[in-house]
């Protein structure tokens, strides 16, 4: 699902304009995006959890040639499924 089905549906559902939808999920997002600069985690209650992850340095090796490299510190986001999708997931009756 992209961000344009997520508006439509919204939209249709709410009985709003498209236009309306994508302003309100923009700013969700936008807000969500902010909150992971800030090194907040952005908890929904019923979806899951993002953070941002913080990766140190560390030498790896290239699988290619084997010459190790450097890699730099670096953050990554993440996503913990909340407990309700698990739980619809892992059911018997999809």
């Amino acid at each position: 699902m992209k961000k344009s089905d997520i508006t439509r549906e919204i939209a249709a559902k709410r009985g709003m304009s498209q236009r309306k939808a994508r302003l309100i999920v923009d700013q969700v997002f936008q807000v969500m995006a902010e909150a992971l600069v800030r090194g907040e985690k952005v908890e929904i209650r019923g979806l899951g959890t993002f953070k941002i992850k913080k990766k140190p340095s560390r030498f790896v090796k290239d699988p290619r040639t084997g010459v190790e490299i450097f890699v730099k510190e670096k953050f990554v986001p993440t996503f913990k499924m909340g407990k309700l999708i698990k739980n619809h997931l892992n059911s018997e009756d999809k």
